[in-house]
């Protein structure tokens, strides 16, 4: 019992920090999103121009920031009802609910790390475009490198947005292995728990029936055989 409290204790701390870091991945790139009116920076590609200087872009699927946005906002739903779930939970969890966790958090695990990933590597390739002209990425935030005729693109703040989603989608993918390991070791628990109710309930039942058994026998009257009868006579 208070192992099962101290892993539950420990999965509601971690899916508050999952919060947290889901909000620093869907705020920055809803920003990100809005100032480049509705175009997606992750592997943006794109060529500089020799007449004016400017960078024409070749935009990326939007898809490429859905899907980290999707993520985002699923892990802060989930963590929302399983803080709440662990809460107000007084009895044992089921075999049932408990493997229902495991396979839950493998599934937010998986798109934890592909979005992490999507925005870290999307996030290069942009900068790889931009370091073709300046010497490092984080120097073009804030600069007129995009045709104002083309788009009205705000840029001034796409460094601190895609590195706050980075640092949000990685913690988020750590802290989802730890709540996965949790949600396993109390399945596992579980398991071994039924077990061993299985296996004394097995025994007492043994137990039950020998001591009837040896019961039986001394309330039983001993049968005599024919030669004692007739030397009884």
């Amino acid at each position: 019992m208070a192992l099962a409290n101290v892993l539950r204790l420990s999965q509601i701390t971690g899916h508050v920090i999952i919060l947290i870091l889901a909000l620093c991945v869907v705020v920055p790139l809803s920003f990100n999103i809005h100032d480049f009116c509705g175009h997606c920076l992750l592997y943006t590609t794109g060529k500089w121009r020799e007449e004016d200087g400017m960078f024409d872009p070749k935009w990326a699927s939007s898809d490429f920031c859905n899907f980290p946005l999707f993520t985002g906002i699923l892990m802060f739903i989930i963590s929302t009802i399983q803080i709440y779930r662990y809460a107000r939970m007084e009895d044992e969890e089921s075999f049932l609910v408990l493997f229902v966790d495991v396979v839950l958090s493998i599934y937010v695990l998986a798109m934890s790390i592909f979005s992490s990933i999507m925005i870290t590597m999307g996030f290069i390739v942009w900068c790889d475009g931009m370091t073709e002209r300046f010497p490092t990425c984080e120097i073009t935030a804030g600069q007129n490198i995009i045709h104002a005729n083309t788009d009205n693109i705000d840029n001034s703040g796409f460094y601190i947005e895609m590195g706050t989603a980075q640092f949000g989608a990685w913690g988020a993918f750590a802290i989802n292995v730890g709540i996965g390991v949790i949600a396993l070791l109390k399945l596992i628990n579980n398991h071994q728990v039924r077990n061993i109710r299985v296996s004394m309930y097995l025994e007492r039942q043994r137990l039950v029936n020998q001591h009837q058994v040896q019961q039986d026998g001394r309330s039983t009257p001993p049968v005599m055989s024919s030669s004692d009868s007739e030397q009884a006579k």
